[in-house]
């Protein structure tokens, strides 16, 4: 009953933190929130445990930023999601651990000046599409993925992966396309 009680109070707690919280939504004990009051949470989606969810204004193309993950989504553990403009995850989408998503990078240009202290580049808003598995260690950077699209463990994404596709590697290719004529799975010549 206490436990139950401390996790009611923990979810309220974690619930106030954000813009929108929907119905049967669980958040795990976070690693960082910042900008909290820019992300919204669908219905019946799972937080993992040692996320860091970021939705912060930080570039000058963009005054206002959204972070926002749909219903029924399951993010993995460890996976640290930042956006400066917008990110949007559709319903239903998986992620493992260990999963980076952003629409955003360091400058490094300035050779006589450390990175650290170089602003934030504005790249393009991501999309996560309906249906999505992320695997293991995937990066996903600027860039956005089909409906019904694997993204293989460890890959980086930095162009867009169209919908029903396989992509693995670093950069990510697509490896299998669905054939909705045919209905299989087919290997990508390459």
């Amino acid at each position: 009953m206490l436990k139950a009680l401390f996790h009611h109070l923990k979810q309220s707690y974690l619930h106030r933190k954000f813009s929108f919280v929907g119905k049967n939504t669980i958040i795990g004990s976070l690693l960082r929130i910042q900008g909290g009051t820019n992300i919204v949470l669908g219905d019946n989606t799972q937080i993992g445990k040692s996320c860091w969810l970021a939705a912060m204004p930080l570039t000058k193309s963009h005054t206002e930023c959204r972070l926002t993950i749909g219903n029924g989504c399951q993010i993995g553990d460890f996976n640290h999601i930042f956006t400066t403009g917008s990110i949007i995850i559709e319903d239903e989408v998986l992620t493992a651990n260990g999963v980076y998503i952003a629409d955003n990078q360091h400058e490094y240009s300035d050779v006589h000046t450390s990175i650290m202290h170089q602003p934030i580049r504005q790249l393009s808003s991501v999309v996560i599409g309906r249906g999505c598995w992320i695997g293991e260690h995937v990066a996903i950077i600027g860039a956005s993925v089909g409906k019904n699209s694997v993204i293989g463990a460890n890959s980086v994404v930095t162009h867009d992966i169209p919908d029903y596709c396989v992509a693995v590697g670093a950069p990510a290719r697509v490896i299998k396309r669905y054939n909705c004529v045919s209905c299989t799975w087919e290997k990508v010549s390459s």
